[in-house]
């Protein structure tokens, strides 16, 4: 970043306490609060080191960031007391709600009306603090509230496993969007439906449409059994491990032209765009949230 003046990014850091919570690693709060201080120059925004399932010993760590003279954004967890939320809000006008990547999207959008409808925005509707959701995947939920920003792998996943998503050229809905498997690879190539190869010509043809019109293509790979020893050769890539050879011969991958079926980088970079052109199709923040009768009034669903 310090050889990079041309293209400037506003830098989050999240402190890695969901990983390591599931990984059970432990993160030093000392060690966190050092790497803050090294890198602050780079740095727009960072998260408190929160303690999953502890919102006493995240409000602690909170407070000793604070001391140490940093000003991380706080972290307020699914199922946690609304009094911390409050206590949050009375300082500090950004806050991040997290500990949702486990709960079904019907159980967040509970949760979440209650925080917005009642607490995040005033009478009118609109939000008296910015709100970030950590892990937030679901497009409809995306959609739904005023977030100031959210974070998700759900665009890298998603190419790693082979699929791009496309917006259904019919809709004007921003959550209306096939998760489309293009991967030469992909086990599901056969199955009806499931796989580029598979749709109906016309579904095809959209898809394809989609593909040029954001300038990639979708590529095209032969397939070879070689008998080991083999040096690979311009445009050919191992499939499978070492461990899935047989009868010393193993599968080769050739690269007849380079695209999104087989090139995983392609695909993120699509996937990618895909969020950019979401992010531009929604208002600007701060947009107004309300509750009327149990159905959502303004903006998205």
């Amino acid at each position: 970043m310090e050889n990079n003046n041309q293209n400037q990014v506003d830098l989050f850091i999240d402190s890695g306490a969901f990983s390591a919570y599931t990984q059970g690693v432990n993160i030093d709060i000392q060690d966190y609060i050092a790497f803050i201080k090294k890198y602050k120059k780079y740095i727009t925004v960072y998260a408190n080191l929160d303690v999953i399932g502890d919102p006493v010993g995240t409000l602690k760590n909170q407070k000793i960031m604070e001391k140490a003279g940093l000003k991380p954004l706080p972290c307020f967890h699914y199922g946690e007391p609304i009094k911390f939320l409050l206590k949050y809000m009375e300082t500090h006008d950004y806050i991040a709600f997290g500990g949702m990547v486990p709960i079904s999207t019907k159980e967040l959008a509970k949760w979440l009306d209650d925080l917005f409808a009642n607490y995040i925005c005033d009478s009118s509707g609109m939000p008296k603090v910015k709100v970030h959701g950590f892990g937030l995947t679901s497009l409809k939920l995306m959609l739904r509230y005023p977030w100031y920003s959210v974070d998700s792998t759900s665009w890298v996943v998603t190419g790693r496993l082979g699929n791009v998503y496309v917006p259904k050229p019919w809709s004007h809905a921003l959550d209306e969007v096939w998760k489309v498997n293009v991967s030469s690879r992909s086990p599901s190539k056969n199955e009806a439906g499931k796989h580029i190869s598979s749709f109906p010509p016309s579904q095809q043809k959209q898809v394809l449409e989609y593909f040029e019109k954001k300038g990639y293509v979708l590529g095209e790979s032969e397939f070879k059994t070689v008998k080991l020893p083999y040096e690979l050769k311009k445009n050919e890539k191992w499939i499978g491990a070492k461990k899935d050879i047989k009868d010393n011969k193993r599968e080769v991958e050739v690269i007849v032209e380079a695209g999104l079926c087989n090139d995983y980088r392609f695909r993120d970079e699509l996937n990618i765009i895909y969020f950019l052109d979401l992010e531009k199709a929604m208002p600007k923040w701060p947009w107004a949230f309300k509750l009327s009768g149990g159905k959502r009034v303004g903006f998205g669903i």
